[in-house]
């Protein structure tokens, strides 16, 4: 068991006990595992899985594959292994042996409904605020895990605009970066990019375009230590920026620094989100802050590439010391096209900690 899993199974264990929860039951996919992975450490790759974690500390993980079951027996020996065809029929049957204890199941939007709905579950909570609770608040190992990536994140970046060159179709571009972070030990990475001028709107899985001189290229990199994702955001130029680049460019990092001026621990995601969209209006751009043009103006980042809270103006979480999050502006502007910026930082009590050493500021690779 890894020291940062000890620790989450520690505050876990402490959160129970302070609820009076006796079991929880998590769900968790090959692209969400968060919550699964949160108590038990595992990431499912072929199929679904859940798991009753108890308050002693023993875990029971259901897995669909035998391939997933195989791995778990050797990466979570201190859990019991549980293969099945049929994982609703399997969690049900072992719910209903549970008695009148007090068990409580997250999340909620991904928990299926044959066991949310089955008499089985019919005492079972929802139990999702406290996971998220647990999810929000990082610990000092995970936070350093967090940092970790960052740092590999960044090394990353720097292979992707040696990548970037004339002629190169986008999917070269990710194989380069693929390769870079399993050589360093890292097997997972999210990514999107986008290249092109005015007309890109925004970021996409890798296609066959092949870069051009004068394109601007974005992308983020979201690669994983020990479960823990950070994300870097960067736009770059290949040859010479141009005045209206590099104009444009200006607002993005006026919108991230207003918003990473006010950041620290108290503070609502909605008035992050306000700091950045403001800086958009002030120039007349108050159109590219709204979802026509644009998902969110940052979120959290962990144990899954997307946590939340989402960084908008009508989400009003109140920011812990512990958070870890990305501010990011990105958007489209009409001038250029699509661009981005931003990178993972951890909320501290007077203001925060940012984890990337690339500067803020629109990068271009010579041609």
């Amino acid at each position: 068991m890894t020291p940062v899993h000890k620790e989450r199974r520690r505050r876990l264990i402490a959160a129970m006990n302070e609820t009076g929860c006796e079991a929880v039951l998590v769900y968790g996919n090959a692209w969400q595992c968060d919550y699964l992975r949160y108590v038990t450490d595992f990431p499912p790759v072929e199929g679904e899985a859940l798991a009753l974690f108890f308050a002693d500390g023993e875990t029971r993980l259901f897995v669909e594959s035998a391939a997933d079951a195989a791995r778990a027996g050797v990466e979570t020996p201190y859990a019991d292994i549980v293969q099945c065809d049929d994982l609703t029929e399997a969690v049900c049957a072992e719910l209903g042996r549970l008695g009148n204890r007090k068990v409580v199941s997250a999340p909620a939007t991904l928990m299926p409904f044959g066991i949310s709905g089955s008499d089985a579950a019919k005492d079972v909570e929802d139990g999702t605020s406290l996971i998220d609770g647990l999810l929000l608040v990082k610990s000092p190992v995970e936070i350093d895990a967090v940092r970790r990536a960052a740092a590999i994140a960044d090394e990353g970046y720097k292979i992707f605009m040696e990548a970037c060159q004339v002629g190169r179709a986008e999917y070269e571009l990710i194989a380069d970066i693929e390769t870079f972070f399993r050589e360093a030990g890292c097997p997972e990475n999210f990514m999107i990019l986008g290249s092109g001028g005015v007309e890109v709107r925004g970021m996409h899985p890798p296609g066959e375009r092949r870069i051009q001189a004068g394109d601007l290229v974005t992308t983020e990199l979201t690669p994983a230590v020990d479960g823990y994702y950070a994300q870097v955001c960067r736009t770059l130029v290949v040859g010479e920026p141009s005045k209206a680049q590099l104009d444009a460019f200006d607002v993005y990092i006026e919108a991230v620094e207003a918003g990473s001026a006010i950041l620290k621990a108290g503070v609502r995601a909605s008035e992050i989100a306000k700091a950045e969209n403001d800086v958009f209006r002030k120039y007349d751009l108050g159109v590219y802050c709204t979802s026509e043009y644009t998902r969110v103006r940052g979120h959290g980042v962990g144990l899954f590439v997307d946590n939340p809270p989402h960084i908008l103006e009508d989400v009003d979480t109140i920011l812990p010391a512990g958070a870890t999050l990305i501010v990011h502006p990105n958007t489209y502007h009409p001038d250029v096209g699509y661009m981005v910026l931003g990178e993972a930082t951890a909320v501290t009590e007077g203001g925060y900690e940012t984890f990337s050493t690339l500067p803020r500021e629109l990068l271009s690779v010579a041609i």
